[in-house]
């Protein structure tokens, strides 16, 4: 199956596919498996840009799912909007857990929306400027901070910008502190938005921001056509939901044999070519021509060797 998916592409081309840190990050990730979070900790969203937080709150502060909050983010203090209580964190460390200063108030919240309206008008400008500087980039949003006279603009590249006359140039029209933000190609797709193969909304965009590091491996595990074009997204790298959902077809694995192992049954042996943990079905092939399709729930593990039975 794989061998004709990927006639044409070599390793450097699949590995062109994953993402850059994704040792790095299943180390991270492995540090604070057993860490007790603390409770209720709160799972929050920073809507221009998908990026999602984990907060704590007063214990005098009631949130609910919905709210809009006030608290400190990379690049300032910012208004989130809350998403419900988490009960499972996703890839967040202990120090990344924010407090939450205090929830918005209804002169915040239209403040916001006037800041959501310049910004609008904010991205043409930073477009037209870019275009008078020809500089090799691509504007993809601005933000107004809304807690801090700072505006943020962020942009792609495939390389990197001298944007020093860019910068005095906008500085010069907005009269406020700025800051341009090179963003990758993943983090583009879920600052935009869009629909993906499967129809739905990108998972960058609509589910989660905190998505492990996609492999190869993972579409291996899945059994998925090694060919770039049907794995990968919209930008580019491999797809999101190859992450998400890799952990569930491990864990079938473990519960079913292995392709290409041999087990003797009817007399005869026969060759494992396909397991399918969707269907729970196991395809195998004899030396005398059958090709057998057999529920897994007949094969058991008995002292590390996988039998067949009745």
């Amino acid at each position: 199956m794989f061998d004709t998916d990927i006639d044409g592409l070599n390793s450097e081309d699949l590995r062109a596919l994953e993402d850059s840190d994704i040792g790095q990050n299943e180390a991270d990730a492995g540090d604070f498996a057993d860490y007790a979070f603390p409770s209720p900790l709160y799972r929050l969203a920073l809507d221009y840009s998908r990026e999602s937080l984990y907060a704590t709150a007063a214990d005098d502060l009631q949130l609910e799912a919905g709210d809009s909050v006030i608290v400190p983010t990379r690049y300032g203090k910012d208004m989130a909007r809350v998403l419900g209580i988490a009960k499972k964190p996703i890839g967040v460390r202990p120090q990344d857990i924010v407090a939450v200063e205090r929830k918005a108030s209804a002169e915040d919240l239209e403040h916001a929306a006037e800041l959501r309206k310049k910004e609008k008008d904010a991205l043409k400008i930073f477009k037209e400027k870019t275009n008078v500087h020809k500089l090799d980039m691509k504007p993809i949003g601005v933000h107004y901070l809304s807690e801090e006279q700072k505006v943020l603009f962020f942009f792609s590249s495939d390389s990197r910008v001298d944007f020093r006359e860019l910068v005095k140039d906008l500085v010069s029209v907005f009269k406020i502190r700025i800051e341009l933000r090179q963003i990758g190609v993943r983090d583009e797709s879920r600052h935009t938005g869009g629909l993906g193969v499967c129809g739905r909304p990108y998972c960058c965009h609509a589910v989660s921001d905190k998505l492990r590091p996609v492999s190869i491996r993972m579409a291996k595990e899945q059994n998925l056509s090694l060919n770039s074009m049907k794995i990968s997204g919209q930008c580019g790298r491999l797809l999101c939901c190859l992450a998400y959902e890799y952990d569930w077809y491990a864990e079938a694995r473990k519960q079913m044999p292995s392709e290409g192992l041999r087990i003797f049954y009817d007399n005869t042996h026969f060759r494992i070519t396909e397991s399918n943990p969707i269907t729970r079905m196991i395809k195998m092939s004899g030396e005398d021509g059958r090709v057998l399709e057999i529920a897994s729930s007949r094969f058991k593990q008995i002292d590390g060797r996988w039998k067949l039975f009745d």
